[in-house]
């Protein structure tokens, strides 16, 4: 559902994505139901939810069923907060309920205990008057009351008791229970799920979805989020229909007038172009070199990594007189290494949506989709993920370069572990070739939508501390399978790049 503009009077959660997502926060004086299994986070939202209302000035209150005052301290402490300004209720069963004499015989354990914690909690609200109430957790009250139909009294009591008072409450419930019912999904305004995801390798994936929203317009599925010191940070899903800035289409020239000239002038901007080719022929210095000449014409570029170190690729690059250093050092370029294991792709496309709409940039690289692919919970997500972000791109006038590795070397069973080449508006294929004894490397443009491009097939060399763009490789028949025949003049076969190659 896509999101509409925001109503004037919302509660903020304090959690900027997750406001984005509800389309401004939540609406006030209702309640709402945070569902998610233990670790996914719920206490950490709850408690930025109240410091948001006690940055506010308003009066808020956490009551804690489950854990210690002191234990509620410890997760507070670790993300650098304070408890300021929110008032804290512990209603956890004391040391005395194990002693004997304590025990209850006449009455059953939860007519007794869910009455005092019932009124325990009423009084603190009529005391307080808070405008934001947490309650950590439902698990406690459903033990309390001791059968279905009594807890959904007690909650539904609940809901009538705070509906009058102007005061917005979030329920948690660590879905511990062995059947886990909907009943207080049905009750609640909202109702907010929490995921954990365990890959077999890296780190937890977590994801959050509105399950539920009366009344409102919400931006649906799922959004991943990640818990860190400083508290829970959510990345809204992209949705490119609501990004459709005007852009500009005119052409970015790479700085090499042989490219350029088979590109038919350069790259526009607000396309997408894939590199692709076996690994050392050249994809990510050709990348490279469109950087530093948008940085060379004063434009912003960068570049998300995921195969190479950042150092390694400086370096390289230099060998080859491209000057990425320079640029990188004056802020022009932007170098960002990934770690498919530990970053979600939500996290990816926030660091581009801000690369995007923050530094303005005008060149963007993914280096490469192989890494983008490990970066993936599921391969089957790849291309729709993908689609949604080269068409945000294209609609912000970005020029995308997209880096795929074939699998093998030479050949013509050369694989691309995911076809994205009817995504990309262009595509350059860059292959080996043998001819007398010695491997080259040709460079092609297979594709280029909405304009003219070169049809040929040039030599592409990394040598003698440069990149080069010979001649078109006219007299050669099958360079893209790897193994050409020589159709040329008989005698010395004429080196494209210079020099010749004896017969």
């Amino acid at each position: 559902m896509a999101a509409a503009p925001a109503p004037a009077a919302r509660a903020a959660t304090g959690v900027d994505g997750l406001d984005d997502i509800l389309n401004g926060g939540l609406t006030p004086n209702r309640l709402y139901l945070v569902e998610g299994v233990p670790g996914s986070g719920k206490t950490t939202l709850a408690l930025q939810f109240l410091m948001e209302g006690a940055r506010r000035g308003e009066p808020v209150l956490y009551i804690t069923l489950s854990e210690s005052a002191e234990e509620l301290k410890g997760v507070v402490d670790s993300h650098g907060w304070s408890l300021d300004g929110i008032a804290v209720r512990e209603l956890a069963p004391s040391e005395d309920s194990l002693r004997p004499d304590d025990q209850y015989t006449m009455f059953h354990p939860s007519e007794i205990e869910l009455g005092e914690a019932t009124k325990t909690i009423l009084a603190d609200v009529e005391r307080t008057r808070p405008t934001r109430v947490v309650f950590d957790s439902l698990s406690e009250l459903r033990l309390l009351a001791g059968n279905p139909l009594r807890y959904r009294r007690q909650i539904l009591a609940l809901k009538q008791f705070f509906a009058g008072r102007n005061c917005t409450v979030l329920l948690l419930d660590d879905m511990t229970s062995a059947d886990h019912d909907l009943q207080v999904q049905s009750i609640a305004h909202g109702v907010l799920l929490l995921e954990q995801l365990n890959p077999d390798y890296g780190s937890d994936r977590r994801r959050l979805r509105v399950v539920k929203f009366r009344g409102s317009a919400f931006r649906g599925g799922y959004h991943d989020y990640v818990l860190r010191k400083g508290g829970l940070v959510a990345y809204p899903r992209l949705v490119a229909a609501e990004h459709r800035p005007p852009h500009r289409t005119d052409k970015l020239a790479s700085g090499m007038p042989e490219l350029d000239t088979l590109l038919g002038g350069g790259l526009e901007r607000g396309t997408s172009t894939l590199i692709v080719g076996a690994a050392g022929t050249g994809k990510s210095s050709l990348a490279a070199q469109f950087m530093a000449a948008a940085a060379a014409r004063g434009q912003q570029s960068a570049a998300f990594i995921f195969d190479e170190n950042v150092n390694t690729l400086l370096t390289r690059a230099a060998g080859l007189n491209i000057d990425l250093r320079t640029h990188v050092d004056a802020g022009r370029i932007t170098l960002q290494q990934v770690d498919p294991a530990e970053l979600s792709p939500g996290e990816l496309t926030h660091a581009i949506r801000h690369a995007v709409e923050v530094r303005k940039v005008t060149v963007i690289v993914i280096d490469s989709l192989n890494g983008y692919l490990n970066a993936m919970p599921g391969e089957k997500y790849l291309v729709a993920q993908l689609h949604e972000l080269l068409a945000y791109l294209g609609q912000a006038g970005v020029a995308t370069l997209l880096v795929s590795a074939h699998q093998g070397l030479i050949g013509g069973q050369m694989q691309s572990p995911v076809d994205a080449s009817y995504l990309a508006d262009a595509v350059l294929l860059l292959r080996y070739f043998e001819a007398k004894g010695e491997v080259r490397q040709a460079l092609s443009v297979v594709k280029k939508r909405g304009g003219a491009h070169e049809r040929t097939i040039r030599e592409f060399q990394m040598a003698d501390g440069r990149m080069s763009v010979g001649p078109a490789l006219r007299e050669f028949r099958g360079v893209l399978t790897g193994v050409p025949v020589y159709e040329g003049p008989a005698g010395p076969i004429a080196d494209p790049l210079g020099g010749g190659k004896p017969a």
